[in-house]
């Protein structure tokens, strides 16, 4: 749709003329992205302000099974996570990979302090530090693996085993 051209551009102008023109902020397109799924996912924090007010279905998936919070916390979009949350999204929703947005975080991520303040407002917002990934593999179990030594630290602080 036009609305998903401009979201990919992070045309802001643009996209806010066609959401104010009654485009749908949560058409699909051939892979099952939105408006909505891409701007939370890409971070593009000004368009996903848009489709919030204008009717984004937070339960919404992409082709992975996965609600905006799963990518945005992958990415390491602080702030954009940090809205997601604040609008509502299901913090422990579970992907078809096995993975919650905590989980996907740790999994892809660098570890480093995007990462980080990610895993704080997560744990801050009720995820479940101890729900695993489809093959029963803990989130702490992962932070370890990888060496992300000041994620462990924070989910053991939460309770994580």
């Amino acid at each position: 749709t036009p609305l998903l051209v401009a979201t990919h551009a992070n045309r802001v102008e643009a996209a806010r003329a066609l959401v104010e023109a009654g485009a749908d902020v949560n058409a699909r397109d051939a892979i099952e992205d939105s408006p909505y799924l891409y701007a939370g996912a890409r971070g593009h924090l000004e368009i996903l302000e848009l489709t919030l007010a204008h009717g984004a279905d937070l339960a919404s998936t992409n082709r992975f099974g996965g609600t905006a919070l799963i990518p945005a916390a992958e990415r390491g979009h602080v702030e954009t996570v940090r809205r997601l949350i604040q609008a509502g999204v299901e913090v422990d929703h579970v992907n078809r990979l096995g993975w919650t947005a905590l989980l996907e975080a740790i999994i892809l991520g660098d570890g480093g302090p995007r990462q980080q303040q990610v895993v704080d407002l997560l744990v801050a917002a009720g995820a479940d530090v101890n729900l695993p990934d489809g093959e029963g593999v803990s989130a702490l179990a992962h932070a370890r693996r990888m060496g992300f030594d000041a994620i462990a630290a924070r989910l053991v602080a939460a309770g994580a085993r």
